[in-house]
């Protein structure tokens, strides 16, 4: 596995020129007031091109704000690759305008080591948005913050707890503070109603 990740999509789903995507991020997290009383352990953010994401993930992003993990795990579905289980980049480093975004290798091979589940397919992540368009406000509201990037192939209930339970043991076993982010759209194309209807199971279930 090449040791940095290029960057998919910057310059098309989010501006590639540093001053102007910090300026953006700063003013969809300008309007994004959120209570502060008990800082998150996950959040959930979508992965649509910034304009259209951008306003509700940084209501997402300014909610931890209050604290600095050791650590960040990054799940996600994977776009473009159907694979049977969950793909790890597990070394190196993540490129973006706002500079590389380092990978926690002791976490990630704590992880991996955890699940059969869970393994190295690098081309997964090539060309896969819904982690990159995470990175952009991780790297300017959490610089430093080493990353476990995970993209799931086929999101099945097995695959969901066995990957559950191995990023649990493994934060166990390394006492890291760890801020879990989900990346995940929801509605794209059905009208307010019945969107606002299927959104509400999901997060009935959350909740």
């Amino acid at each position: 596995m090449s040791h940095v990740r290029r960057a998919a999509v910057a310059g098309t789903w989010y501006p590639d020129n540093p001053a102007r995507l910090v300026g953006e991020l700063d003013a969809h997290l300008a309007k994004a007031v959120v209570s502060q009383d008990e800082p998150p352990r996950a959040i959930i953010a979508p992965h649509a091109g910034l304009t259209y994401s951008g306003p509700v993930a940084a209501y997402a992003y300014s909610a931890p704000l209050s604290v600095r993990p050791n650590a960040i795990v990054l799940v996600g579905p994977s776009h473009f690759v159907p694979f049977t289980g969950v793909s790890i980049w597990s070394r190196g480093a993540w490129e973006t305008p706002l500079g590389q975004v380092q990978s926690d290798e002791d976490l990630a091979r704590a992880i991996q080591d955890a699940s059969d589940t869970i393994a190295q397919v690098e081309v997964a992540h090539t060309r896969e948005h819904s982690l990159e368009m995470q990175l952009p406000f991780l790297a300017h509201l959490m610089p430093g913050v080493p990353i476990v990037p995970l993209v799931m192939g086929y999101q099945t209930r097995v695959t969901a707890f066995a990957l559950g339970r191995a990023v649990a043991d493994a934060v166990r076993a390394t006492r890291k503070d760890v801020l879990l982010v989900a990346s995940s759209d929801l509605s794209h194309y059905e009208d307010a109603r019945v969107a606002a209807e299927l959104d509400g199971v999901v997060l009935e279930r959350v909740a």
